[in-house]
């Protein structure tokens, strides 16, 4: 840059003799200044993201300043917010002056998804006066912050949410003294209880400050207790393992299935043990089945994109599965973000290529989105300044760690992941027992700081996919390009994938699609074996199928229309995946030797070991 010696200021003012020849150049900028000055915003915002876990405090700070200003300048709203007091006091005192009657009739009810009040105990005087009084205060909460003329509805959003994790912290479910479960615990056990829940606490309080996982997931490691199913790893590269299972029919299906999971997470929830694994589920049902198994960045990998995931991962998959069973399309199944992936890697084969030439039979995406535009709660932690926070963080330490994760995931079941947990621990003095999921779920991962920043802010914040404009390798690419038939499953109770959002997918397809609505969450209602039926949010789906040339039905119309089936919905698309498929015969051999992809270490491979 061609320097100058300036005695001048920008604008024509004096500089005074101090100043220095080094601060211009010929434009009249500040070549060494402006870096230093940047380098010194992302030393302060990485430290902030630190102390806040990775949470801005500039969006919630302008949607709060949103919400008092709007709410100051509307009379007429903080009147009827007077009156929607008044009568809640006077149904209060109705109901107080009945409440000694266990069965007097509830002024208001919880919502259904709100189960802290649903033992009995909670029928009782004064404990119904304590519920009934926080219900009726959280009623006036929402409406004071979601009813206000003139907040923006994110603003609002975030807003309503901020005050109900406010109202949820003293719910009084989460005292010993208003919550008659504990209490009645307390008094039988002599206070042993809350002795006990103490220790668990500061066991709890060591183990994070250690680093290390909550008690009891150590009782499944990997490979041992779960990740059963016998194969072996075919292909490696940097960023992924191919497994290759085993069979265990004589005969298979003549496609291969290929399953893209989220890297934000391990495989294995997919293959936890032999009596919930889906993985193994397939193999039995004559399927021959290929995982990816991703890698756990590190600080080094902080560069890796959402084009390496593409072409590293499914890409380089299915190159390694054409040589192992030549001349056969694949059933191509995605969870996740890795459905995401997958949609993303069918459109862009479908363009590439001849659709006719399409090395993919059928796309399967488990709670998968294509579109963002309404994916939930989660996005009121997605905007620009919480991105570029969150990228300040990101930028300093190359990853995305789990744990900054976490926080926000909890946050949006903080009733089930939050109070109910630190109730039954800490107050109730009782250790759920340990779980193959609960396991799985405190096996954290990392996310690379560029796919990390490329995803939020191509998908979530411009949701570039569902409307055409997501490159790969410079050439937009569209879902509508994908003419193999489709299999969507969405779960009634996703915080991270809505279901109605997952159904999107009708809307940006011309090819067949069946959708299933399975009961249970994110991951509850994919991991959904055959057998566990009695378990709750495990024990039934709907099932309709779309024709690429029939009318478009609407979210809740095919929600009243679509037949409802008991049972786990794995069997009805295994049933759709054989549909698809051509006559069984002799199962592939495991790997390629000749072509290079020879087996290199038993299934579940090195990668998942990986911390």
């Amino acid at each position: 840059m061609n320097l100058q010696r300036a005695h001048a200021a920008p604008g024509g003012h004096s500089a005074g003799p101090g100043a220095s020849h080094w601060l211009t150049d010929s434009h009249g900028s500040l070549p060494l200044v402006a870096p230093l000055a940047s380098q010194w915003d992302a030393l302060l915002q990485a430290t902030a993201a630190r102390a806040t876990g990775g949470a801005s405090p500039a969006p919630m700070s302008g949607a709060a300043f949103d919400w008092l200003m709007h709410l100051a300048m509307s009379p007429g709203t903080l009147l009827e917010l007077t009156d929607v007091t008044a009568r809640q006091w006077q149904r209060l005192q109705a109901f107080s002056l009945r409440a000694a009657n266990q069965e007097a009739e509830n002024c208001i009810d919880p919502l259904p998804q709100d189960k802290r009040f649903n033992d009995g105990r909670w029928r009782r005087w004064p404990y119904n006066i304590a519920a009934q009084s926080f219900l009726l205060g959280q009623q006036w909460a929402h409406r004071a912050t979601a009813g206000v003329p003139g907040v923006s509805s994110h603003h609002a959003d975030m807003v309503t949410f901020a005050m109900r994790q406010f109202m949820d912290m003293f719910a009084p479910s989460n005292f010993v003294a208003t919550n008659p479960v504990v209490t009645e615990a307390t008094l039988r056990e002599a206070g042993m209880n809350l002795f006990r829940g103490a220790a668990h606490w500061l066991e709890d309080a060591q183990r994070q400050l250690a680093g290390r996982k909550p008690i009891g997931t150590d009782d499944f490691p990997v490979g041992v207790k779960v990740a059963l199913t016998p194969g072996s790893v075919v292909f490696r590269n940097g960023l992924m393992e191919l497994i290759q299972y085993a069979p265990t029919t004589a005969s298979v299906h003549p496609e291969p299935v290929l399953i893209v999971p989220a890297w934000i997470m391990k495989y294995y929830i997919l293959d936890l043990q032999p009596h919930n694994s889906l993985v193994k589920f397939l193999v039995d049902h004559g399927h021959t089945v290929f995982m990816i198994s991703w890698k756990n960045p590190a600080a080094a990998d902080r560069d890796v994109g959402m084009n390496d995931y593409l072409r590293l991962g499914p890409l380089a998959a299915l190159t390694a599965i054409r040589a192992i069973a030549p001349g056969r399309r694949v059933h191509a199944a995605g969870y996740c973000v890795g459905g995401t992936l997958l949609a993303i890697a069918a459109a862009s084969l479908a363009k590439s290529g001849a659709r006719s030439r399409s090395p993919l039979a059928t796309v399967t995406l488990l709670a998968a989105q294509v579109d963002f535009t309404e994916p939930g709660e989660l996005s009121l932690f997605i905007d620009e300044a919480q991105i570029s926070f969150m990228e300040q963080l990101m930028r300093t330490q190359g990853y995305l760690d789990a744990s900054q994760m976490a926080g926000a995931f909890m946050l949006l079941r903080s009733n089930d992941l939050i109070w109910s947990a630190r109730i039954n621990h800490y107050l109730l003095g009782k250790r759920e027992p340990p779980s193959d999921l609960m396991a799985w779920n405190a096996d954290s991962t990392r996310l690379p700081y560029r796919m990390h920043s490329e995803y939020l802010r191509s998908l979530f914040l411009h949701n570039e996919l569902a409307t055409g404009r997501y490159q790969v390798d410079g050439r937009p690419v569209a879902i509508t390009d994908i003419r193999a038939p489709i299999f969507a499953v969405g779960t009634t109770y996703d915080h991270v994938a809505p279901w109605r959002s997952v159904y999107k997918i009708h809307l940006l397809t011309d090819t067949d699609v069946t959708f299933v609505l399975a009961s249970g969450g994110h991951n509850v209602g994919i991991v959904a074996a055959p057998g566990n039926d009695r378990n709750p949010g495990r024990g039934q789906y709907q099932i309709k199928t779309h024709g690429h040339n029939a009318p478009y039905l609407d979210a809740e119309a095919w929600h009243a229309l679509a037949a409802m089936h008991a049972g786990s919905w794995w069997p009805a698309w295994q049933a759709w995946l054989a549909d698809h498929s051509g006559r069984r015969g002799k199962p592939p051999s495991m790997g390629a030797a000749k072509a290079g992809f020879r087996p290199l270490a038993p299934a579940p491979g090195t990668y998942v070991l990986a911390t």
